[in-house]
Parts: C-alpha cells; sequence; structure tokens
C-alpha cells in the first residue's frame, strides 16, 4: 500500500477499514470533503465498495487491481500491474482526462460488472467464503463443489415490461462482459450504450455445465442450444430462495428491479 501510495504521486489518504460497509463510509465522508477522486486498490469488492460512494456524484473512481477478481479493470482496460494502473490514474487526474461508463442500480446497491442468480450466485458464494487457494483458482474449487447441488430454478424474468417464466441454471445480467475471475458471461455488453446485455442459460446436465464452461472464457457459450441472449434497460428477476450478486457481492435477494444508469460512473486510469 504505502508503495502504490508513492506511485501516485499526489497527495492521498489510506482509508483503512475492516468491513465493508466501514470502507463505503468512509469513500463518501471523502467524496463529501471534494477528494479528486477514490482509488479503489484490491479486487473488484474494493472497487464495488469505491463506487458506492462515487456513483452519480462526477467523482472519479480509479481501480488499482491486486485482488481475486479484477473484472471491472479487465473490462476498463486499466493496466494489470497495480504500480502502472496507479500512475495511468495519476496522469488522467492531471490531465483532466475522465471517462463516464453506465452503472447499474438494484435497489439501493450501484454495481459496474455483471449482476447473477442462479448457479452462479451459488459459486460466487461459496467462493467468497473459501480461504483457499487464492486468485481465480479459488472460482474452479467453488465450481466443483457446487455442481453437485446443481439443479435448474424456475425464475420470472422481466425484460422492459416484457415477462417470461422459465426454468434456468443461471442468469447473468451484463454492464461488462466479464466476471468470475476472467470469464466473458456477456461476451457483447458494453458498458458505454445504456444497456444490460442478458446471458440466460437453461437447464443442463452437470457433465454439459463441465464441457461448456472453458467456452467462458472466450465467450463462446452463446452459441450453445440451452443459451439465450437478451437486451434490456429494466430487469426484473423473481424466484425463490435466490440471492443476486454483483461485483463479487451480495446485493439483493429475489424478487429485484436492476437498471441501467447511463454514465452513472466516472472513471480515472482506463483505456489503456
Amino acid at each position: 500500500m504505502t508503495r502504490l501510495r508513492r506511485r501516485l504521486t499526489v497527495r492521498a489518504a489510506a482509508v483503512a477499514a475492516t468491513t465493508r460497509a466501514a470502507a463505503e463510509a468512509q469513500a463518501a465522508a471523502a467524496v463529501a470533503a471534494g477528494t479528486a477522486a477514490v482509488v479503489a486498490i484490491g479486487g473488484d469488492g474494493a472497487a464495488h465498495a469505491g463506487l458506492q460512494a462515487v456513483a452519480g456524484t462526477g467523482t472519479p473512481l480509479a481501480v488499482v487491481p491486486a485482488g481475486t477478481g479484477n473484472d471491472l479493470a479487465l473490462a476498463l482496460g486499466v493496466p494489470a500491474d497495480p504500480a502502472t494502473a496507479a500512475e495511468a490514474a495519476v496522469a488522467d487526474l492531471r490531465a483532466g482526462e475522465v471517462r463516464s461508463v453506465d452503472a447499474g442500480r438494484t435497489g439501493g446497491r450501484w454495481w459496474a460488472t455483471v449482476l447473477c442468480c442462479g448457479f452462479d450466485s451459488a459459486v460466487t458464494d461459496r467462493a467468497n467464503r473459501l480461504r483457499w487457494p487464492r486468485g481465480p483458482r479459488r472460482y474452479d474449487v467453488a465450481i466443483l463443489a457446487e455442481l453437485a447441488r446443481l439443479r435448474p430454478r424456475e425464475l420470472t424474468l422481466v425484460l422492459d415490461g416484457e415477462p417470461r417464466t422459465l426454468a434456468a441454471t443461471l442468469v447473468a445480467v451484463g454492464n461488462t462482459a466479464w466476471y468470475g475471475g476472467g470469464l466473458r458471461v456477456c461476451p457483447a455488453a458494453d458498458p458505454i450504450d445504456g444497456a444490460f446485455d442478458v446471458t440466460v442459460v437453461g437447464p443442463v446436465s452437470r457433465r454439459e455445465l463441465v464441457r461448456t464452461r472453458p467456452r467462458l472464457t472466450a465467450g463462446t457459450h452463446v452459441t450453445h442450444p440451452a443459451v439465450t441472449v437478451h437486451r434490456a434497460r429494466r430487469v426484473e428477476l423473481a424466484g425463490e430462495g435466490l440471492t443476486t450478486y454483483a461485483d463479487g457481492e451480495p446485493v439483493a435477494p429475489l424478487p429485484a428491479v436492476s437498471v441501467c444508469v447511463p454514465g452513472a460512473l466516472a472513471v480515472v486510469g482506463a483505456g489503456r
């Protein structure tokens, strides 16, 4: 942390918080006090906490990737090296180069990457509780553990007011393409187009899900017959006993309504 603060070469104050709520509160206080930017050092969870403070305010978020999943950094084109990412953020701040991207809002929570429900949210929940292994391999272990409990769930999905009831293994609502440590679940999602891409995976066997998973990295799973892709600005989800996750963090139990808010997030250090 100290080394990264030196790389920032601007006046920086570290937020030392041991809980997500404390981090969000301190970041919000900094924004209210007029800070030039909020820098999230860590993975998608750190970015998610910073997002709660800056979304809709015009204060930019800088992402310095140093966590288990760095999907927002990947989507925004932030350098993978933390020190280089910090330098890129400083360069944009000094030059006044700020980029605006869309953000999702579900209930009272903002999110930036993908909101998921079903098998994938169960995997994320388990991955967050694992202490080993570190990095993307944690998701692999969580997937294997959740496969034993795999079953499709009946969901009501409403896209821009058009309802449908379906059996789904997972639903992914993408503001950006990646989640789960580099999986392109919504490969065509674009965070500047004002709409979500919604990937729905219908009933599949355990064997078929395992066979299809490698295609998630390239985003070619969307051609599988059990997969459908939709676009919507407003997504409503309802079902029994399910919780949505976004940016690797719990967001809201079902039923939940998600809206795409164009240009809600200002970012620096992106597009490299």
